[in-house]
Parts: structure tokens; sequence; C-alpha cells
């Protein structure tokens, strides 16, 4: 199994362009909410627990972020156990909002995914590795982490692996160059 630094860092090659990170950071959270959301809805019983195919894969989720780094999975368990809580109620509305509301939020989140990778040029990470759909929320995660000035060895040594992030320059700042 790779090592976190190596999830990230192979991730963080599919991903160079600020432009491309930027539309990561509202497209990975609306697909995992309306997957969430989507996955809320069908329940059953065990020995008088209700399970939800969002619980096993909150869980099998957990485990493979604990296994790569306790602090990132603590800061992941909080994340998406609050999207737990918030798709929980939205799977109990009608089923029009659920489907229209996990339906939509993943479509529109595609799309975004879609124009970053336009930007950036590559093929999204998972295309080569569906492993990279389970790091999309790691990454962009320690993306806003860095951006905060948290985590800078990680940020510096994931650099290091992938390189550096090519910032955006509008028209207008090259052409004041």
């Amino acid at each position: 199994m790779k090592t976190f630094v190596e999830h990230l860092s192979t991730y963080a090659e599919y991903h160079r362009d600020q432009r491309n990170i930027w539309t990561h950071f509202v497209g990975v959270p609306m697909i995992v909410f309306a997957v969430i959301v989507l996955l809320s809805r069908p329940s059953f019983e065990i020995s008088g627990y209700t399970l939800t195919p969002a619980l096993i894969g909150f869980v099998a989720s957990m485990i493979f972020y604990f296994k790569l780094n306790f602090v990132f999975g603590v800061i992941m368990g909080l994340l998406m156990g609050a999207g737990m809580y918030a798709a929980s109620g939205i799977a109990m509305q009608s089923t029009l909002v659920w489907l229209l509301t996990g339906v939509g939020m993943f479509v529109i989140g595609w799309i975004i995914q879609f124009v970053g990778h336009h930007y950036e040029g590559k093929k999204p990470a998972f295309v080569d590795d569906l492993v990279g759909l389970m790091i999309g929320p790691l990454f962009v995660t320690a993306e806003i982490l860095f951006s905060l000035g948290l985590f800078k060895s990680l940020e510096k040594e994931i650099e290091a692996r992938a390189g550096q992030i090519r910032p955006y320059q509008s028209s207008t700042s090259v052409i004041q160059k």
C-alpha cells in the first residue's frame, strides 16, 4: 500500500494548476456530499441497528484514512461525519427532494471538476487509479489546510515530488508585465 505522502503526491501530479485546485474546493465536496445523500436513503436492519450504504462507506473510508494518517483521519472523520449528519436530514425528505439534491449536486460537482481539468490539461487522477476517488477529498482537505498555513512540511514534501502549483495569471496581469 502506498504511504500517505505517496498518495497525495501522485494525486497532486494531476493538480498543479491553481484554477483546477480551486474548482476542486467546490466540486469534490459537492460530489462527496451527493454520494452520501444518495447512499443515506436505502436502509436495512441488522440485530436492531439501522444500517445504510452511506454508513458502511463512511466506516470503510475512515479505516482507509486512519491507516494513511491518524491526524488527517480525525479531520476527515469530523468533516465526513458532519456530511453524514446533514445528508441524513435530506434523505428523510421526499423522494423528489432526496433525488434532486443528490443527483443534482453530483452532476454539478462533476461539471465543475471537468472545467478544472480543462484548465489543467490533464485527465482526472481516478482515470488511472480508482483510489484517486478516495484521495480527492483528502487532497482538498490538505490543500485547504496548507492555504491556512498548516502542515507546511507536508506541503513541501508533496511539492518536491509533484512540482510547484502554477498560479493563475489573468490576462490583465499578463498584459501588465
